[in-house]
């Protein structure tokens, strides 16, 4: 499964719509107004099925990650000089970025890849394709990746 993750251009706070491969609509993501970063995630009917929200309390960028109103789990950035790194406390799954940090992989344990996300370099708003491996990983996936991209805006360069 393939997902297209564009941020909308003008609005006041992280506004995101994440389309298939056909172009159609899956999720729609609405910023709102909080202390760090809380996104919601709705699905095409307009219900809300997850958050991403920032833990502002922490060194370095922090989010916990919620379906519906339940959380599973957590994503960290990791204090590294060179290479991108995150610690995801979720399903037992890893994440490795690049050292430009526009390519990340999530793997399961035993090394099954879950999801390839790159970022589009040429476009005026943050722009990412993501390979899902299984359909029913891909809003987890989804929230690993706004939740990548939130923490690089956390440090002034996303």
């Amino acid at each position: 499964m393939k997902l297209l993750f564009k941020q909308r251009l003008f609005s006041w706070f992280d506004s995101y719509d994440i389309y298939d491969e056909n172009g159609k609509t899956v999720y729609t993501v609405e910023g709102k107004l909080s202390w760090g970063h809380l996104l919601e995630i709705h699905d095409a009917l307009g219900l809300h099925v997850g958050t991403v929200k920032e833990e502002v309390f922490s060194l370095l960028p922090r989010f916990a990650l919620y379906i519906q109103d339940r959380k599973i789990g957590k994503i960290e950035k990791e204090l590294t000089f060179f290479k991108p790194s995150f610690t995801l406390d979720c399903n037992g799954w890893s994440v490795k970025g690049d050292i430009l940090e526009w390519d990340y992989q999530v793997a399961a344990p035993g090394g099954r890849l879950v999801m390839q996300a790159s970022k589009e370099v040429w476009n005026w708003t943050d722009t990412y394709t993501l390979s899902i491996e299984r359909e029913e990983d891909a809003l987890l996936c989804l929230m690993i990746v706004l939740a990548i991209d939130a923490a690089k805006c956390s440090r002034g360069n996303g």
